[in-house]
């Protein structure tokens, strides 16, 4: 599966899950209630969406001008650390106007979910790639 295809069911997979498990992470670590846990959510997966997007089409361009092809540990770690990079500058200020606490304590509750949505990114990556082959950008050149 390549292209937009390949996008769509990508980000539909991932962010089903990470909305489920980041409102129940968000309601545990910020004290709210569920309900209110979920539109943070909801919107920190809009912001998400986004932001898969614009990376991923430009990590796959990157990718495909790089020498060595494949998606090694490396490139799968510089891959999961720039996209929640990014998420970090916009969701900080959104989770602590929402659940109505602190930058600091925004930052912090961040850290946490960057910790688990590193290793959640890492995994469903692998595991995607797996059940759906690799992108053409991180494929070796056909001889024919």
């Amino acid at each position: 599966m390549q292209g937009i295809k390949r996008k769509i069911v990508y980000i539909t997979f991932y962010e089903l899950i990470a909305i489920a498990m980041s409102t129940a992470g968000l309601a545990l670590l910020s004290g709210s209630e569920m309900g209110h846990a979920s539109v943070a959510a909801v919107a920190a997966s809009a912001v998400a969406v986004v932001w898969n997007l614009v990376f991923n089409t430009l990590f796959e361009r990157w990718e495909a001008r790089q020498a060595k092809k494949g998606r090694g540990f490396w490139r799968r770690v510089a891959h999961a650390i720039g996209f929640e990079g990014g998420l970090v500058v916009t969701l900080v200020p959104l989770f602590a106007w929402w659940l109505e606490i602190s930058l600091w304590q925004a930052f912090v509750l961040d850290l946490g979910l960057i910790v688990f949505f590193l290793i959640y990114t890492f995994v469903f990556n692998l595991m995607f790639d797996r059940v759906f082959g690799l992108p053409s950008s991180a494929q070796e050149p056909s001889l024919a």
